[in-house]
C-alpha cells in the first residue's frame, strides 16, 4: 500500500507521460464502469461563463479505490495570450486530506483514448483490424496508441486537411508503433474497407466529415469530436446507420451534442438505439453489443475517467518517487 506523503504532491504532466500504461488504463475503466454507479457519484459537467472567461468542472467519486476529485479547467479569451490550463485535485479517502495535483492536459488525452478503447474492446471481434483516422492531433495520436494495446492493427490508413500533419502522423505511427500507415487525401478514401473509423476531428464550419455510405458493412465507428450542442462531426447518416450507439454519458450524449440534436431532429430514434457504457461493462447490453451490425461508441468524457487514470497516474509517481512533494498545508475544519 502506498503511504500518504505529508503534505500534497505535484505530478507534472512530463511523469504522467513516464508512468502510463495503456492497458492498465483501460482495465481501470472497464472495472469501474462494471460496477454500480450512481449519479451522484458522477454528476454531469458544469461550466460556468461571464465576461469571456469560463471555467468547467468535472467531479467524480469511483465506486472503489483510495482517491475522489474533480478536474477543473478554464480560460479568459481577453487574456493576451489565451490557453487552456487542467489541473485534477485528488482527495485521499483514508484521512480526508487533498492528496495530490495533477497537470491534466495529458491525462485528459490519456482518458479519453483509453476509455475509446475499453469500449471497443467490448464492440469489436478479436483478431487484426484495418483502423481509419479521421483526424492528426492529439486525440487521433492517443486513439491509436490505445486501440494498439487492444487489437492488432494490420493497417492505420490517415486523413486530416493539413498534408504536411497527416504525413507526419502516418510516418509516427510506422516508426513508433510498428504498424503500416499511410496518409490519404481525402476522408473517404481513409474510411473505404475500414475496420473501425475513429473520428476525431471536427471540421471546419463544423459540416460533418464522416458518412453512411463510405462505411463498409459491420465497421464500427468512433466519435468523439462533438461534445456540445455547437459542435458537428458526424453526418445524420452515420446515427442513422447505427444499431447499438454506446455511450459514456448517456443524456449528455443524446441532449448535449450537436451530431445526436441533429439526427433526432431528423427523425433518428437515437434513444431506441442507445445505451450506457456502464451497461456494456456491466453486461447488461451484452447480448445487444453481440447481435450489433453496425454499432458505434460517443464520448463526451466524463469525470470518472479523470479521476479513474488520475488515481493510477499518482499512485504510479508515488511507487516512482517523481511527485513532487508541496510545501504547503491546508487549515481542516473538524
Amino acid at each position: 500500500m502506498i503511504e500518504s506523503a505529508p503534505g500534497p504532491v505535484f505530478v507534472s504532466g512530463e511523469t504522467a507521460r513516464h508512468v502510463f500504461r495503456w492497458r492498465d488504463a483501460i482495465e481501470a475503466l472497464q472495472q469501474a464502469y462494471g460496477r454500480t454507479i450512481t449519479p451522484e457519484a458522477a454528476p454531469p459537467r458544469t461550466i460556468a461563463r461571464a465576461e469571456k472567461a469560463w471555467l468547467r468542472t468535472l467531479p467524480a467519486i469511483p465506486p472503489a479505490g483510495r482517491y475522489f476529485g474533480a478536474k477543473l479547467m478554464g480560460m479568459c479569451i481577453a487574456a493576451p495570450a489565451p490557453a487552456v490550463e487542467y489541473v485534477i485535485v485528488l482527495f485521499d479517502r483514508s484521512n480526508s486530506r487533498i492528496a495530490a495535483f495533477l497537470d491534466a492536459n495529458v491525462i485528459t488525452g490519456f482518458r479519453t483514448a483509453a476509455t475509446s478503447a475499453a469500449a471497443l474492446d467490448r464492440l469489436a471481434p478479436p483478431g487484426p483490424a484495418r483502423l481509419a483516422v479521421l483526424g492528426s492531433g492529439l486525440e487521433a495520436s492517443m486513439h491509436t496508441r490505445a486501440f494498439a494495446s487492444i487489437r492488432p492493427l494490420s493497417e492505420v490508413v490517415i486523413y486530416s486537411t493539413t498534408p504536411p500533419r497527416r504525413t507526419a502522423f502516418a510516418e509516427t505511427v510506422t516508426r513508433e508503433l510498428d504498424i503500416p500507415a499511410r496518409a490519404v487525401t481525402s476522408a473517404r478514401e481513409a474510411v473505404h474497407g475500414a475496420d473501425v473509423v475513429l473520428a476525431a476531428a471536427r471540421s471546419h464550419g463544423e459540416v460533418p466529415i464522416l458518412f453512411a455510405d463510405w462505411l463498409k458493412p459491420g465497421s464500427i465507428v468512433v466519435s468523439i469530436g462533438s461534445t456540445v450542442p455547437e459542435q458537428r462531426e458526424i453526418d445524420v447518416s452515420v446515427v442513422e446507420r447505427c444499431d447499438l450507439i454506446v455511450c459514456d454519458a448517456l443524456e449528455e450524449v443524446l441532449h448535449e451534442t450537436g451530431d445526436m440534436i441533429a439526427a433526432s431532429a431528423a427523425g433518428v430514434a437515437v434513444h431506441a438505439k442507445a445505451c450506457s457504457l456502464a451497461e456494456l461493462m456491466s453486461g447488461a447490453a451484452a447480448e445487444r453489443a453481440l447481435t450489433a451490425t453496425a454499432p458505434m461508441f460517443k464520448s463526451v468524457g466524463g469525470g470518472l475517467q479523470d479521476i479513474i487514470v488520475a488515481e493510477l497516474i499518482l499512485t504510479k509517481a508515488l511507487q516512482a518517487g517523481l511527485a513532487t512533494p508541496l510545501p504547503i498545508a491546508f487549515e481542516s475544519k473538524h
